[in-house]
């Protein structure tokens, strides 16, 4: 029986996922457009940390300890933006209920399922986390000179010791975070859709 039901699926390519989901964001673009400004902003926040914290070292300024209170604002704001995004992609589910039946129905397998709904997530926090930490990084940057007056010698002397390694290290910590809380709030929903029965999917009146 197993046999059968797995000769009756059918091997969908990763590609084609990825055309559904653009689609799929497309379609749905200003929800799609709230959770990634919640996404940006999260990241936004944990990027003007960590800036501030390489300016600190680099300059070899009075490097302070991040307060707790920061480091806990810093811990809620991404573990509501997980929330955003789980309750998003609930929404996502729900509304396409007819359109995972067909596909089901169609010989989709689970796994194209899944995969289907953490790229449409991904993507929202690949886009979301990279704006954020270029806007965290970029205001950090603003306020220090503006913080020296505005002065060339200060700006010059920044510029020359804050290197690329560490503008790099700070995307790849930001932008890490944010596509892995995309995916990890997109986890249930994803599983959800993919245990969803053919036959009541499409009895569903939405």
């Amino acid at each position: 029986m197993a046999q059968e039901k797995q000769e009756r699926q059918i091997h969908m390519p990763l590609s084609e996922a990825f055309k559904i989901a653009m689609r799929s964001l497309r379609i749905r673009f200003w929800r799609a457009m709230i959770t990634t400004l919640g996404i940006m902003l999260a990241i936004a926040f944990l990027a003007s940390i960590l800036t501030s914290n390489a300016i600190s070292t680099n300059l070899k300024l009075a490097k302070e300890e991040i307060p707790a209170q920061r480091v806990w604002v810093v811990i809620m704001s991404l573990l509501v933006c997980v929330v955003g995004i789980t309750n998003s992609m609930l929404m996502a589910v729900t509304e396409r209920y007819k359109e995972i039946g067909t596909m089901k129905c169609l010989g989709a397998l689970d796994r194209f399922i899944i995969e289907l709904f953490l790229l449409e997530s991904s993507l929202q926090g690949l886009i979301g986390s990279f704006i954020g930490t270029l806007s965290g990084v970029v205001v950090m940057i603003i306020m220090y000179i503006s913080k020296e007056g505005g002065k060339v010698g200060p700006a010059l002397k920044f510029f020359k010791s804050f290197s690329l390694s560490d503008v790099g290290w700070v995307f790849l910590a930001c932008v890490g975070t944010g596509v892995a809380l995309s995916v990890i709030g997109a986890m249930y929903p994803a599983w959800r859709a993919s245990k969803m029965v053919p036959a009541d999917a499409m009895r569903i009146e939405m």
